[in-house]
């Protein structure tokens, strides 16, 4: 059992295309479910290539990407997410090594045709403790095209049918602590207390909540506004200035001070 969510630069801008039919799409779909997977994408070259990481994070997914990661120089490089969400304390630990390596995050589903140069399409999903991945990277971008979306965090092994399972003393200590934790790590990849709030805002048995433009950017998931194709050597990058984390608790403080 393990606690889940229920459910560089992003210079690929230049990389992208819509993945072309119904079939690539159920493809797609299937893969998010799966355990989540590492790969090299190169695509010389006119571009540096990028990591893609696509699935659910699992117990055995921070070991993976330390197998992934040994012989190869990621440091500044971009992951492309599309995934599902997974375990809220691997998902902890894997962030944290994306971190580390100073990588890029963005969402994207990468397609590799047979004769084609792989490309990357924005009509992909980012969604529960993938959400907090995408927080992970020292910068951060989220096409127009691509789905983001929060919820709760519960008991992995009751979130499909959560308000007819019962919970023990246990459970919900598990579920606190996880939530300090989950905390912790926000603050620490400079994400604010509004991601936070409207996560733990949506229960298992609601659809998750799809965050807005406005709403990217208040969490602080969206650091970088455009770029140049991945590996131009004149790549302009539009830094956009984060939310203090501290302001947004002064801000929420005095708000709720006036409701009270």
């Amino acid at each position: 059992m393990f606690l889940s969510a229920a459910t560089g630069y992003v210079a690929l801008l230049g990389l992208v295309a819509m993945l072309g039919g119904s079939a690539h799409a159920a493809v797609a779909l299937e893969e998010r479910k799966l355990p989540m997977r590492f790969s090299w994408v190169a695509c010389q070259p006119n571009c540096r290539g990028w990591v893609s990481a696509v699935g659910i994070v699992t117990a055995e997914t921070p070991r993976h990407f330390d197998d992934f990661a040994r012989d190869r120089p990621l440091k500044g490089e971009t992951v492309v997410l599309d995934s599902s969400g997974g375990s809220v304390n691997d998902s902890i630990a894997l962030g944290r090594r994306f971190r580390e390596l100073g990588m890029v995050t963005t969402v994207g589903a990468t397609h590799r045709a047979h004769g084609e140069r792989a490309n990357v399409s924005p009509e992909a999903y980012c969604e529960s403790m993938c959400v907090f991945l995408l927080l992970s990277g020292k910068s951060r971008y989220v096409p127009e095209q691509a789905h983001v979306r929060v919820h709760q965090i519960w008991m992995g092994d009751r979130a499909d049918n959560a308000r007819a399972a019962s919970y023990s003393a246990d459970d919900l200590m598990i579920v606190e602590r996880d939530i300090g934790r989950l905390a912790k790590y926000t603050f620490d990849m400079g994400g604010t207390g509004d991601l936070l709030e409207l996560s733990l805002n949506v229960p298992p048995w609601e659809d998750l909540h799809e965050l807005s433009r406005e709403e990217l950017r208040l969490t602080n998931l969206i650091t970088t506004d455009k770029v140049a194709q991945l590996g131009s050597p004149n790549a302009a990058v539009v830094e956009l200035t984060p939310k203090s984390v501290q302001g947004r608790f002064v801000t929420t403080a005095a708000a709720s001070a006036g409701q009270q």
